[in-house]
C-alpha cells in the first residue's frame, strides 16, 4: 500500500511539472511570437512614414523640375506600388518578406533616381522645403535600416526558441512556425563604382 501511493504520487508530481514546464513553454513561445508581430509593425511603421513623405518630396520637386515628369512618376508608382504589397505578420513567410522587400527597394531606387536628378537644379537644392524633406527622407531610412535590424534581431530569437529541445516539442505542437529575417538587396554586396 505504502509503495503504491508513492508511485501514484510521483507520476501525479510527474505531471504536473510537465504540465506547468509545457505551459511555460507555451506562454514564452506566445511572448515571443508577439515580440516578431510587434517589431514588423514598427518596420511597416517606418515604411509607411517614407510614403508618407514622398508625395512632399514629389511636389516640392515637380514645382522646379517639371520636365523630368517620367522619374517624378516613377517615384509616385512605385510608392503605389509598394503600398498594396502588404503582410499579415502571423503569416509572415521567405517568400511574401521578398515580395514586400521587392517593391520598398523599388521605391528606394526611384527616390535614388529623383535625388540624382535634384543635382542638377540648383535653385531645388538650396529649397528649404527640399533640405528639410530630404533630411527626414534620409532619418527615416535610418530608422528603416534600424528597424530591420531589430526585427532580425527579435525573430532570431524567436527561431532559435522554437527549435532548441524541448521547447520544440512545444513549437511542434502548437505550430509555430520559424520566421524569415530581411535580406540585403541583391548586387549590394558589390560597392558603388565611382568615376572622376
Amino acid at each position: 500500500m505504502k509503495t503504491n501511493s508513492i508511485i501514484l504520487i510521483s507520476v501525479v508530481a510527474v505531471i504536473v511539472i510537465a504540465f506547468f514546464w509545457g505551459m511555460s513553454s507555451y506562454n514564452g513561445l506566445v511572448t515571443k511570437q508577439e515580440d516578431v508581430i510587434s517589431q514588423w509593425s514598427n518596420v511597416e511603421n517606418q515604411y509607411q512614414r517614407r510614403s508618407d513623405l514622398i508625395p512632399n518630396l514629389v511636389s516640392t520637386v515637380k514645382g522646379y523640375a517639371t520636365h523630368e515628369s517620367s522619374t517624378l512618376e516613377g517615384v509616385v508608382a512605385a510608392r503605389a506600388r509598394a503600398t498594396q504589397v502588404t503582410i499579415d505578420p502571423k503569416n509572415l513567410t521567405p517568400e511574401k518578406l521578398q515580395e514586400y522587400q521587392a517593391a520598398q527597394g523599388q521605391v528606394s531606387s526611384a527616390l535614388g533616381k529623383l535625388l540624382m536628378i535634384t543635382e542638377n537644379y540648383p535653385d531645388l537644392k538650396a529649397n528649404q522645403n527640399f533640405l528639410e524633406l530630404q533630411a527626414q527622407l534620409e532619418g527615416t531610412e535610418n530608422r528603416i535600416s534600424t528597424e530591420r535590424g531589430r526585427f532580425n534581431e527579435i525573430a532570431k530569437d524567436y527561431n532559435a526558441s522554437i527549435r532548441l529541445f524541448p521547447r520544440n516539442i512545444i513549437a511542434g505542437m502548437f505550430g509555430f512556425e520559424k520566421k524569415p529575417y530581411f535580406e540585403a538587396e541583391k548586387g549590394s554586396e558589390k560597392a558603388p563604382e565611382v568615376k572622376f
